[in-house]
């Protein structure tokens, strides 16, 4: 009951109440804990990966150009949201501000609308040097490649502009309490006391821009690669193959599959806590795992960070 009080007692102008889980605080305590190292951990792991990407002359390829763009908009991604959910899941005042929302919502959104097609970029970079390795250098050529970079952070950015600015229209009607850790626009449509249909319509069209298309291309780009591999007559090539597109497909389905999820349904039938725990993954979670994919089972990141330190 003191808990509604105080939520009832924030209800400032201009102000929002992420809700979260504090009807559960034990949760939410396990939750700061949670996102705490993760976060600490996307830091260490993708910042290590720009660094020896950058470094480390060996590694200047159009892979690892990509895989220093990916780790940069995860750096991104998780810091525009977890210092201020860490902040929320441990005071008492849940509130956060109109501009605060409106930041969270379009960096949310721009950063993983640019995810989404760096993916399929970087699943095109494997076809081209497996299935066509005599070739691949010119094919991959830099200025195709910072061209590639520059229309996945330029269409990112540009559909989020679209949602953000669709979405702060809407009248609230007084309601500002998001049921959710962040300001995400299935959540923050739900406050919306007008009819939604044509958000639901623009939200659903570029889903399948950012999230159906590509996932797909990337299915057909290693039904190409696993014959490729499967004619390869060197074992260890083979399995370095194999290691290199299989940690790509394994972030590919971590990040699309939780992505899918939570945005090809209605906001009507959105289900909060289970959108809540899917939102976390994909924003916590998966930029976690990504360096610890990439380079767990990557001997020429190994060999990088190994001449690196001896430098030093």
């Amino acid at each position: 009951m003191n808990r509604e009080i105080s939520w009832e007692n924030q209800s400032y102008q201009g102000e929002f109440i992420l809700l979260g889980m504090a009807d559960r605080p034990h949760l939410e305590m396990l939750l700061f804990a949670l996102v705490l190292v993760c976060y600490m951990m996307t830091l260490l792991g993708n910042t290590t990966i720009i660094v020896v990407s950058r470094l480390d002359p060996g590694l200047h390829t159009p892979m690892y150009f990509f895989l220093s763009n990916l780790s940069f908009i995860d750096l991104c991604f998780t810091t525009s949201l977890g210092p201020h959910m860490l902040v929320t899941f441990w005071r008492k005042s849940k509130t956060i501000t109109y501009g605060g929302c409106a930041a969270e919502l379009y960096n949310s959104l721009a950063l993983g609308s640019t995810e989404c097609i760096l993916l399929a970029v970087m699943a095109y970079d494997r076809y081209a040097a497996i299935c066509h390795p005599l070739r691949y250098t010119t094919i991959m050529n830099h200025s195709l490649c910072f061209m590639m970079v520059a229309v996945t952070w330029i269409s990112g950015f540009s559909v989020s502009l679209v949602h953000t600015v669709m979405t702060l229209r809407l009248p609230l009607c007084g309601r500002n309490r998001v049921d959710h850790f962040f300001c995400e626009l299935p959540a923050f449509l739900k406050l919306a006391c007008v009819d939604t249909s044509l958000n639901e319509v623009v939200i659903f069209s570029t889903s399948v821009v950012f999230l159906l298309i590509p996932v797909s291309l990337i299915m057909v780009s290693y039904g190409y690669i696993a014959s490729a591999v499967l004619r390869i007559h060197s074992a260890e090539g083979r399995k370095k193959a194999f290691n290199t597109c299989s940690s790509h497909l394994m972030v590919v389905w971590l990040f699309y599959g939780t992505a899918i999820f939570n945005y090809f349904q209605p906001p009507s039938n959105y289900s909060h806590d289970q959108g809540k725990m899917i939102s976390l993954f994909y924003t916590f979670v998966t930029t976690m795992l990504n360096p610890l994919i990439y380079t767990l089972r990557n001997k020429d990141v190994h060999k990088a960070l190994q001449r690196l330190m001896k430098k030093n």
